[in-house]
């Protein structure tokens, strides 16, 4: 430590270290940067790739302190603007593997992970499936560029040698958190509509019809229709995804003030 303090600067290491500890949340929480297929000493890289790339720019005109406990509090405080930064932007996709869950319950598909005599293992089909859209189209549309950009702004509004607003920056993350079940919603809505009516067809039939098997004449109607309706509703959920990771990042750069 001695030796880098000396070979690059005290307020160079200190800045170092504070923006790296904003930063690391993100390869935890935010989508596509915590990805577990990413091995996590490539993770780790990328976190410090970046902490080198932006400590020079945000050290530049303040005076950090350098006591161990100020040093401390101060990287607390960066962890947690980094914790909710990253954690109002995860939850978004988070939302959208929720969404999965409920058609994979209204559909049936969740009977399958729990019973899946090969695997052993509990596998939501259209849960991973969402996910992987949702990811692909953050990749499409860019994103993992506006998340690194939202992160640099939001040293505009709470430098490092600042403390934000707690209230205000705990109330984001309950939105955000709240959130998630409404906008599930919103995102299978459609299909669970959909499935719900179909339901109901078939209860009346077989009040109409009780020796006809309904669940076996059912349960494939109910998989045509989801599937049908997911592959035509997968176009707006895209679009739907693309304005929630600009809304979620200007919702978390609106959560934190000076305090």
């Amino acid at each position: 430590m001695d030796v880098l303090l000396k070979q690059f600067g005290e307020q160079s290491v200190v800045g170092f270290f504070l923006v790296l500890a904003r930063v690391s949340p993100l390869f935890v929480l935010a989508p596509l940067f915590s990805s577990r297929l990413v091995p996590a000493r490539v993770r780790g890289i990328v976190a410090v790739a970046l902490a080198v790339g932006l400590s020079p720019v945000l050290v530049r005109g303040h005076h950090l302190p350098t006591a161990p406990v100020e040093l401390a509090w101060l990287a607390g405080k960066e962890l947690l603007i980094g914790l909710a930064f990253a954690f109002v932007i995860g939850a978004v996709f988070t939302a959208v593997a929720v969404a999965g869950s409920f058609l994979d319950t209204m559909i049936g598909f969740s009977y399958g992970s729990l019973v899946d005599p090969l695997t052993g293992t509990s596998s939501s089909v259209l849960q991973q499936a969402y996910s992987l859209v949702s990811i692909l189209v953050f990749i499409a549309i860019g994103g993992d560029a506006w998340v690194v950009k939202g992160l640099a702004r939001t040293y505009d509004l709470v430098p490092l040698d600042r403390m934000p607003d707690l209230g205000a920056l705990v109330g984001g993350v309950d939105v955000a958190f709240v959130s998630i079940f409404a906008s599930a919603i919103q995102v299978a809505g459609p299909v669970v509509l959909a499935l719900a009516l179909t339901d109901a067809a078939f209860g009346l039939v077989s009040r109409v019809v009780p020796q006809l098997n309904v669940f076996g004449v059912g349960f494939p109607a109910k998989v045509t229709v989801g599937l049908l309706l997911i592959g035509v509703s997968l176009p707006f959920v895209a679009g739907w995804l693309a304005d929630g990771v600009q809304g979620s990042i200007s919702d978390a750069l609106r959560a934190l003030k000076v305090a």
